[in-house]
């Protein structure tokens, strides 16, 4: 296969051949034919110039993350034209500057290192700054090193060994423990897993000890190993004393198993785990237990077990934390919610650790699943004050309330109206404010678009503290007092500032630069709206065209879905100058769309809830009635050539389109489908379905969502494809289709992926293979033979 380069040179002396032959001629230019009859290499090498690999790295200035001082100063890693560059922003003097003389640094670490680095392409991501700011830490050429930013004078320290050094003599944001430990809050101790055990080390003196000792095989502690999650990571709560540890000994005895086996030449490994399923008798559960390190004591609170369920995510762990359990501040209470098996009631619970006693504060019941936020819990324990601040969407909305902690009585709603609260980030007690993430609350703007706001206890006071009409991802420092705002859209690029806690800008970070972007003939996707199957609800969506759109043809329509419903298929609304492979497809010729159907998050809780106890839904009755709308209103847009694809829950929903909507759907490409959730982990079915029920006949509630009942309707065509050592949807699930269609007699394509897990969707072979599924099938054109994706190269990773 020829280089990039070549590639690349090849295609511009087409282009100049082809301008010269037309000008020779001199006749009009003729518009592309309706349906050519071969795509070549070049108009593939085209499409992937708009993948993420191509595209990302033409966006300068974005990205900032801040990492935060003790001060509330905070620097930050940017790329830009000339490569890498390090930022140190004082937050009281509103001031930015270079974080270090990126040549001089350069300079000194070459000479001490001897070899050769560039200033602005450092040998490393992250550093640790001096309280005093005159020395740095950072780790390259497999050591770690000192440098005096004042003389600029580099030291090497200790030869790394694999696990992080950043602990011994270093300071700020070194961890010095792997990613299967977690320290406690002070930094004096770790906890790990040792033979389904539960252990801490002391990390000045390196002393461990075990925490349990009864831990056994499916019942050990802090394990998190339940469904298709694993991780040797212990799940705890640290107190914010640092010597108590809350959390479970996990009862997964007599839990069904899940079985995959590799492809090799010899014997295969066989790997089994435990992977309830919806509707078993026995699934995880966990006992909860706190633990006195000092006194070697262990309490079990005086409960049931309870489920092994989270109120807002699909495990026990969210955003990387055990997020429903809370410490008092004195770390003499535990707080924590527990979850019913079909998340339909919750429970706050308070627990005396001396004693295991539990009582219940607060205690809620809805028809369809509870949920305490968005992507996080917002409940809050404050035993200070005697008071819980609670997040409930009974009244259609995701809104925050005030519990009396004594009495579990209401005292008041704090939020109201239509909008919902996303995520509490900050309370300031003493002042009685809460600061939160919040959607819809603006009217006239995309309801996605997250803002920042301010209220008080007492509900009054709600302050939009981020104005520009975008999307806003906050980051706050450690007393609240500044934040780094960086707001961007689909369709327009991020701009990164400084604010304090009124929402003043200080000042400007960055503004991103996508000038080489645009050079390529990059253009961003094309936000949309159209209503919903009633007619009435607005549905948000982006379209992607072919940078070289004819007015005068039609092109098909590809739909790349994502159900939910725990999400949806736009994603996030900040700017990306790559959504997976949309614009890649659209450059081969067709309209590509992503839209956000009914049965999606952060909107109302009726529209979330719309297909509830209907999975088969997959928000495909208002996927093509957006469709046509969208036909309606282009006429390049050929309605009668429409395409579908997904992966995992868009996999699903991609069958699903081709057996339910056989005359719309023309072809589909579904990859790594959860087909029927009877075979996909408990939680996961049973909270969007609701638990299995049978009736006298057999018959069960999950018969609607099963794709293999309907895979008699096919008439396109459909490509499956699914990973054989997939943990999260075991293969059988997309076997029970092929069966099926076998059954039916009916024609299809399949690609297993010799062991993959869940992730092959974006394999180049994976890519090149959709690609060439609708080039053929709903462009009606050859594609190019073997054609070869060109990714950067990994290091260390052969051609």
């Amino acid at each position: 296969m020829p280089s990039r380069s070549h590639r690349l040179a090849a295609r511009t002396l087409a282009i100049l051949v082809a301008s010269f032959a037309f000008a020779a001629t001199g006749l009009a230019q003729q518009p592309a034919p309706h349906t050519p009859e071969a795509l070549t290499a070049a108009d593939y090498e085209h499409a992937e110039e708009f993948l993420g690999y191509n595209t990302n790295p033409l966006v300068y200035r974005s990205g900032v993350t801040p990492n935060w001082r003790p001060d509330e100063s905070f620097w930050y890693r940017i790329t830009t034209a000339e490569g890498t560059e390090f930022v140190l922003v004082d937050s009281a003097r509103g001031t930015r500057e270079p974080a270090f003389d990126h040549a001089r640094l350069a300079a000194a670490l070459s000479s001490e290192a001897r070899e050769t680095y560039e200033a602005y392409a450092l040998p490393f991501e992250t550093f640790d700054l001096a309280d005093d700011g005159g020395t740095i830490w950072f780790d390259a050429e497999d050591r770690s090193w000192a440098c005096d930013i004042r003389a600029y004078q580099c030291t090497p320290g200790r030869a790394l060994t694999g696990m992080s050094e950043m602990g011994g003599g270093r300071r700020g944001g070194g961890s010095g423990f792997s990613r299967t430990e977690v320290a406690s809050p002070d930094g004096t101790r770790i906890a790990f897993i040792r033979d389904h055990n539960l252990w801490v080390r002391n990390v000045a003196t390196g002393e461990e000890r075990p925490l349990t000792r009864d831990g056994v095989q499916d019942y050990g502690y802090a394990t998190d190993n339940a469904g298709w999650r694993k991780s040797d990571r212990p799940i705890v709560a640290w107190s914010p004393d640092s010597n108590k540890i809350a959390t479970f000994q996990q009862d997964q005895r007599g839990v069904g198993e899940m079985y995959l086996v590799d492809t090799r030449v010899g014997h295969p490994n066989l790997s089994a785990w435990k992977y309830p399923l919806p509707g078993d008798s026995v699934v995880t559960m966990i006992e909860r237990v706190v633990i006195d390190i000092d006194h070697g004591t262990l309490v079990r609170l005086d409960m049931p077990p309870d489920q092994h369920r989270s109120s807002v995510c699909d495990d026990v762990i969210c955003r990387g934390d055990w997020g429903d359990v809370q410490w008092s501040p004195d770390s003499s209470s535990l707080a924590f919610l527990s979850t019913s098996r079909d998340h339909q009631r919750e429970w706050l619970r308070v627990a005396d650790i001396e004693t295991g006693a539990v009582r219940e504060v607060i205690y809620e019941e809805i028809p369809t699943y509870f949920e305490s936020g968005n992507g996080g819990s917002s409940w809050r324990f404050l035993p200070d004050s005697s008071e819980v601040i609670w997040f409930s969407e009974r009244d259609n909305w995701g809104h925050l309330y005030l519990y009396d902690l004594e009495t579990g009585s209401l005292k008041r709603q704090i939020t109201s109206g239509e909008g919902n609260v996303v995520r509490v980030l900050r309370l300031d007690e003493e002042n009685r404010l809460i600061y939160f993430l919040g959607v819809g609350f603006e009217a006239a703007r995309d309801p996605y678009f997250i803002h920042f706001y301010r209220v008080g206890f007492d509900g009054q006071g709600m302050t939009l503290l981020t104005p520009e009409d975008a999307n806003h991802n906050i980051s706050l420092s450690a007393s609240g007092s500044f934040f780094v705002d960086t707001y961007s859209q689909p369709d327009v690029p991020p701009v990164a500032v400084l604010r304090d806690a009124e929402g003043n800008q200080i000042v400007e970070l960055e503004k991103a630069d996508i000038s080489a972007l645009l050079a390529t003939g990059w253009q961003p996707p094309e936000p949309f709206t159209v209503k919903a199957r009633d007619g009435e609800t607005d549905l948000y969506g982006l379209m992607f065209k072919p940078t070289h759109l004819d007015p005068d043809l039609k092109y098909p329509i590809i739909n790349s879905i994502y159900p939910g419903p725990q999400t949806g298929s736009v994603g996030s609304r900040n700017f990306s100058a790559a959504r997976g492979d949309a614009q890649a497809i659209a450059e081969l010729g067709f309209i590509v769309i992503k839209m956000d159907g009914m049965g999606t998050p952060w909107r109302s809780k009726s529209f979330h809830d719309a297909y509830y106890g209907d999975m088969g839904d997959n928000t495909l009755p208002d996927q093509v009635t957006g469709m046509r709308q969208l036909a309606e209103r282009h006429p390049w847009i050929d309605i009668e050539r429409a395409g579908i694809y997904g992966h995992s829950g868009g996999g699903f929903a991609t069958s699903g389109a081709m057996f339910h909507y056989p005359d719309f759907f023309k072809v589909g490409v579904s990859q790594a489908g959860n087909h029927d959730n009877r075979v996909y982990e408990d939680d996961w079915g049973e909270k969007w379905q609701g638990l299995l029920r049978r009736d006298p006949d057999g018959e069960s509630n999950y018969m609607s969502q099963a794709n293999q009942n309907f895979a008699r309707n096919l008439k396109g065509k459909l490509l499956l494809a699914h990973g054989t050592m997939d943990s999260n949807v075991p293969f059988y699930s997309t076997l029970l289709v092929v069966d099926a269609l076998i059954e039916a007699n009916k024609d299809f394509d399949l690609i297993l992926f010799p062991n993959r897990s869940h992730g092959f969707g974006n394999e180049p072979y994976m890519m090149r293979r959709r690609w060439d599924y609708f080039v053929e099938h709903l462009l009606g054109a050859e594609p190019p033979d073997d054609y070869k994706m060109m990714p950067p190269q990994r290091p260390g990773r052969p051609r």
